[in-house]
């Protein structure tokens, strides 16, 4: 147990590195330049260890954006839906903030639109799990559904703020979301509105 502990960490090290080092390196220029060599040397790790973890850099990047996403989706509060901020808005906007020479690059490197499109669908998915797993009663809009509606509805807000020069505070833009978006929720989970 104590070895395959080891293991693991030692697996998110290695991840954790590369990861860190491909942010790094579309910091400095676009994505289509950076080669995998470019990755292991920043990284310091052996070119069969990279292909270990990963198939290419397309899937580096791919991967890393999916534990965000997954690690978003952990931090929906489903208590709230309905009711008030249940989406992590501000945390998404604000990590957005802090890494914004990042998010530059991916503009420059024209990975925005992919990336968004591609969270989209990775957000819904765990959305419509959870969903699933905590609604029992029928909806009035099909889960699958309503789980695309959120995903899409966080990424275009995201998107607009991004492309606007982020024009409000993410605390703003979370209130923007869920005043759009909670009258929906309560109507479809068929849940009492605020008195």
């Amino acid at each position: 147990m104590t070895t395959r502990k080891k293991v693991d960490r030692r697996t998110q090290r290695t991840r954790h590195q590369l990861g860190r080092a491909l942010v790094g390196l579309v910091e400095e220029k676009r994505f289509d330049d950076i080669t995998v060599q470019d990755v292991i040397d920043r990284a310091d790790v052996g070119r069969s260890t990279f292909y270990t973890h990963f198939r290419d850099k397309e899937d580096l990047l791919r991967k890393d954006w999916e534990k965000f996403l997954d690690f978003l989706a952990e931090q929906i509060k489903w208590e709230m839906a309905g009711k008030g901020s249940f989406m992590p808005i501000t945390f998404l906007f604000s990590h957005l903030q802090e890494v914004q020479t990042f998010y530059q690059g991916l503009v420059r490197s024209r990975r925005t639109e992919s990336l968004m499109k591609s969270g989209t669908e990775h957000l819904s998915q765990k959305i419509e799990t959870a969903l699933r797993r905590r609604v029992t009663h029928r909806t009035t809009v099909p889960i699958p559904v309503l789980a695309n509606y959120l995903a899409n509805e966080m990424f275009v807000l995201l998107a607009w703020w991004l492309e606007q020069g982020m024009p409000y505070s993410p605390e703003r833009m979370d209130e923007i979301f869920h005043g759009l978006v909670n009258p929906s929720i309560q109507a479809a989970l068929q849940i009492p509105g605020k008195t």
